[in-house]
């Protein structure tokens, strides 16, 4: 019995303290998020005014508001089909094929993960420059002037841009990761299938994919709250919401209004519906992709 509670008493020790930041650094701010949209304030008086689902209500004819959503939503879906096809693709060819310099292809592809994201703004800046950037010009030495772009002036097209610059910064760092669970699966299992007459496309979806689903079902739910964090921060650096609102999203939207206009509480509504969103998002995902593990 008190061996028991010894143990008891330190496994306590060594969850109390992860408990305590969490409701210091996430439980609290949540909160205070959820009960300041309700409020208000510019953020800087000390006057506050309670209007209650006001600023929520504001939301719903927020033309900006609603770009934003729009923009998030494609965003979401474009890079996710784009990054986890891609991950899939280069870890399965690594692992399966006999490719020379596996690993530095390894360490390369992971390296954009490893850079700032202002850095990897500047240079996706520089690629998309109209006059003197990389992609422009390999356009011009292909004599393809006339695909030639504006790549982050156009409406139409720089969302797509933005969309380019994420999936080059996350795919290397999902193919590393499917790459150590495709690692794993042993050889037998190919074996016997080529011996069946299965190529290596059946092998991958009747074999790779079942085997690694419960990796990629982790990796996509995190993929895609990552993703939300991560198109504010390319935005903010590269176009921050321009031109004329085509690459506004949630996060940038929520900032401008509660740091630069000065409408803190308004600001903490679009807060409150990023983060039901989000939940709602990674429940959803996790709810679609459930399916019985399988073990070898």
């Amino acid at each position: 019995m008190n061996r028991n509670h010894g143990r008891i008493r330190f496994i306590w020790l060594c969850i109390t303290p992860a408990f305590v930041l969490f409701v210091l650094f996430m439980l609290i701010p949540t909160f205070n998020v959820f009960r300041m949209s309700v409020y208000k304030w510019s953020g800087f008086s000390a006057e506050k005014q309670f209007v209650g689902f006001s600023n929520f209500r504001i939301l719903l004819d927020d033309e900006v508001f609603v770009k934003s959503f729009q923009n998030t939503v494609l965003l979401l879906v474009i890079v996710t089909i784009l990054t986890m096809s891609m991950a899939l693709l280069f870890a399965a060819v690594m692992t399966r094929e006999n490719v020379k310099g596996k690993d530095l292809y390894r360490v390369v592809f992971y390296i954009p993960n490893i850079l700032s994201v202002v850095v990897i703004a500047a240079i996706f800046s520089a690629i998309y420059d109209a006059e003197q950037g990389l992609l422009n010009g390999l356009l011009g030495m292909l004599r393809l002037d006339v695909l030639q772009r504006m790549w982050l002036g156009d409406q139409g097209l720089v969302i797509y841009s933005i969309a380019g610059a994420m999936i080059w910064q996350s795919v290397g760092y999902y193919m590393v990761m499917y790459m150590a669970s495709m690692s794993s699966i042993p050889e037998s299992f190919y074996e016997a299938s080529a011996l069946e007459g299965s190529g290596k496309v059946r092998q991958f979806f009747s074999i790779t994919l079942p085997l690694i689903w419960q990796n990629l079902r982790n990796t996509l739910t995190f993929f895609i709250i990552s993703s939300i964090n991560l198109s504010f921060t390319l935005i903010k650096a590269m176009t921050n919401g321009g031109p004329d609102g085509a690459t506004e999203v949630f996060l940038n939207y929520m900032y401008k209004q509660a740091y630069t206009n000065s409408s803190y509480g308004y600001g903490m509504a679009i807060g409150s519906v990023v983060f039901l969103f989000s939940f709602g998002l990674s429940l959803l995902v996790s709810r679609a992709t459930k399916r019985e593990p399988l073990q070898f």
